[in-house]
C-alpha cells in the first residue's frame, strides 16, 4: 500500500516542525512538503498533489478559511484543519467544516509525553481517515484515556461504560427515541438529516465525534437551521418531542428511562472505540432502555464505532438504518454495522429522515 502524502500548511515554524514529527512517526504517512501560507501551499500542490492537507486558520496573506473555500470549490483535496480550541476560534472551526474540511482538531499538546502520545494517535488517525474521504466540488453559500503499559491507547468496548443487557420483551410506550451516530463527514450529514425533522418529531439523541467546546456551538448552528430545537445535552435532560440532544465533546451520553420518561446521562469515562463520546455507548443504552420503542441511523464515519451498538439495538427490536456508500464521505461505520448484520435498511443520505420517521409516531 502506498503512503498517504501530506502537505502541512501553518505559519508557525514550530508548529510545522511538530506536525511533521508527529505525522512522520506513522509508517503509512509521508510528508511531501510544508508551507507557511496558502500561496506557498498552491505552489507545493502544483509540484506534487497531496492526498491530505493539514491547514491552520489564521495565517498571513490569505486566511485558511478563504483558501479552504477556494480549494473545495475548484480542486477538492481532503483537509484536516488544526486550530487552537478557544471560544473565539470555535466559529471559524465550524465554518471550516461547512466549507468542506473533513476534520477539525486542536493544536497538538506536547507539554508531556502522555499528551504527545494522545495527540499522535488522534492526528495520525484523522489524517488516515481523511485520505479515504470521497469529496465533490462544494458550492459555498453565504481527554485523558486509559492507557496500556506500552503507551498505546487500548481500544475499549462499550462494556467499559455500560454492560450489555439481556433484552426482555419491552412494553411499547407512546414515546419513541431516535438515535443517530456519525463521525467523519457527519457535521454536514447531520444538517441534512435534522433539517428534515418536523417540529413534532420524537426526541432525538445524537453522538457526533467532535472535540470539546465545538458541540455547543455546533448545536446552536443547527438550532438556527432546523424546525426542531437543537441543544448540547446536559446531564438529566429529558428526551422530548421536537428536541435534539447532541452529546458534548469529551463526554459519553447514555439514554435512561424512568417510567415512561426518557432522559440522558452525560458522564466521564474512558474512550470507547477510541472515542468519547462513543456511538456504541449511546446505542447500547438505547437498546437497553428503549428497545423496540427506538429507531436509529448510523451515518458517515471512519472506523467501527456504533456497529456493535446498532446490532444490539436491532436485537432489542429497534429499527435500524445505515447511510449508503455513495453518499458517505467515509463508508466506515455504516459498512461495519452492515457487515455485523445490525442494519435493517441502507439508504442514501437524503432518504434517512423519511425512513426513520416512517417507523415512529408523529402527533
Amino acid at each position: 500500500m502506498s503512503k498517504i502524502k501530506v502537505l502541512v500548511v501553518d505559519d508557525s515554524a514550530l508548529v510545522r516542525q511538530t506536525l511533521v514529527s508527529i505525522l512522520e512517526s506513522d509508517p503509512m504517512i509521508e510528508i511531501i512538503g510544508v508551507a507557511a501560507d496558502p500561496f506557498i501551499a498552491v505552489e507545493r500542490i502544483k509540484e506534487c498533489r497531496p492526498d491530505v492537507i493539514t491547514l491552520d486558520i489564521e495565517m498571513p496573506r490569505m486566511d485558511g478559511l478563504t483558501f479552504l473555500k477556494k480549494l473545495m470549490s475548484q480542486h477538492p483535496i481532503p483537509v484536516v484543519v488544526i486550530s487552537t480550541l478557544t471560544e473565539k476560534g470555535t466559529d471559524s472551526a465550524l465554518l471550516a467544516l461547512e466549507y468542506g474540511a473533513v476534520e477539525v482538531l486542536a493544536k497538538p499538546k506536547v507539554n508531556t509525553k502522555t499528551l504527545l502520545e494522545l495527540s499522535t494517535i488522534e492526528l495520525c488517525g484523522k489524517v488516515k481517515a481523511a485520505a479515504q474521504a470521497h469529496l465533490r466540488k462544494k458550492q459555498i453559500s453565504e481527554n485523558t484515556a486509559t492507557r496500556s503499559s506500552d503507551g498505546v491507547e487500548p481500544k475499549l468496548s462499550a462494556d467499559a461504560i455500560l454492560s450489555k443487557a439481556r433484552y426482555a420483551s419491552m412494553v411499547q410506550t407512546t414515546e419513541s427515541v431516535i438515535a443517530i451516530g456519525a463521525s467523519t463527514g457527519g457535521t454536514e450529514a447531520l444538517r441534512v438529516v435534522l433539517e428534515e425533522f418536523p417540529a413534532d418529531c420524537p426526541g432525538v439523541v445524537v453522538v457526533q465525534h467532535m472535540p470539546e467546546m465545538f458541540t455547543k456551538q455546533f448545536a446552536k448552528r443547527l438550532n438556527d437551521l432546523c424546525k426542531v430545537t437543537v441543544k448540547e445535552a446536559e446531564n438529566g435532560d429529558k428526551v422530548l418531542r421536537g428536541q435534539v440532544l447532541i452529546a458534548p465533546g469529551g463526554k459519553h451520553m447514555l439514554v435512561k428511562r424512568s417510567g415512561a420518561i426518557y432522559h440522558v446521562e452525560v458522564i466521564d469515562g474512558p474512550l470507547v472505540n477510541r472515542h468519547r463520546p462513543s456511538v456504541d455507548v449511546l446505542f447500547r443504552s438505547v437498546a437497553r432502555f428503549a428497545g423496540k420503542n427506538a429507531v436509529a441511523a448510523i451515518l458517515t464515519g471512519m472506523g467501527d464505532d456504533g456497529a456493535r451498538g446498532m446490532l444490539e439495538m436491532k436485537e432489542a427490536g429497534a429499527f435500524t438504518v445505515a447511510q449508503d456508500e455513495k453518499t458517505c464521505v467515509v463508508f466506515g461505520m455504516p459498512k461495519e454495522a452492515i457487515k455485523l448484520g445490525g442494519v435493517d435498511k441502507v439508504v442514501p443520505l437524503t432518504e434517512v429522515t423519511k425512513t426513520l420517521l416512517s417507523k415512529v409516531k408523529i402527533v
